[in-house]
């Protein structure tokens, strides 16, 4: 059975925010503006997700 993923991009510069919700945006593997990852679908995942949802967008 395959593994469930999610697209993630940074859409909004983490630049100004807090420096936890900065960490967070580069433990999901986003450095750059409208990059993308493809992360495996875990409730650890959903929590940095949810936790910097105003900076990333979910495909």
């Amino acid at each position: 059975m395959s593994k469930k993923t999610l697209k993630v991009t940074l859409v909004k510069s983490p630049i100004g925010c807090k420096s936890d919700h900065r960490a967070t945006v580069l433990g999901l593997g986003l450095k750059k503006m409208n990059q993308t990852r493809e992360l495996e679908d875990t409730p650890a995942v959903r929590g940095m997700i949810t936790k910097v949802a105003y900076l990333v967008r979910v495909a």
